[in-house]
């Protein structure tokens, strides 16, 4: 049997990659590992979507952990909390590449 600890150690992995199995809050994640912050207007473009939507993906974010913020008057803007999300999306890459080259041995 697992001890508590375990349990919610797990459930916390489970929570942080729900929140990160959309595409438009990977490609959120990926904009602001690029720069160290960004207002939440100039994040619209990133995913096409206006700014209530925009909201609610980092509030889950931001739930998760991995996004925090900063109101500045009218504005507010975000940052990673950690920048290690990077060598997480390149071990992913990894993965799918190893899919992809499997997919196209068997299909040979």
């Amino acid at each position: 049997m697992e001890s508590r600890e375990t349990r919610i150690r797990y459930e916390t992995r489970a929570k942080i990659l729900k929140a990160l199995a959309h595409p438009s809050r990977l490609k959120l994640v990926d904009r602001l590992a690029e720069q160290e912050e960004v207002c939440v207007c100039d994040l619209t473009e990133v995913i096409g979507s206006d700014m209530s939507t925009v909201s609610r993906h980092l509030s889950q974010l931001r739930a998760a952990g991995i996004v925090e913020s900063e109101k500045r008057g009218q504005m507010v803007y975000y940052r990673l909390r950690v920048k290690c999300l990077k060598s997480l999306f390149a071990c992913i890459e990894s993965v799918v590449k190893c899919n992809v080259d499997e997919h196209l041995i068997v299909l040979s």
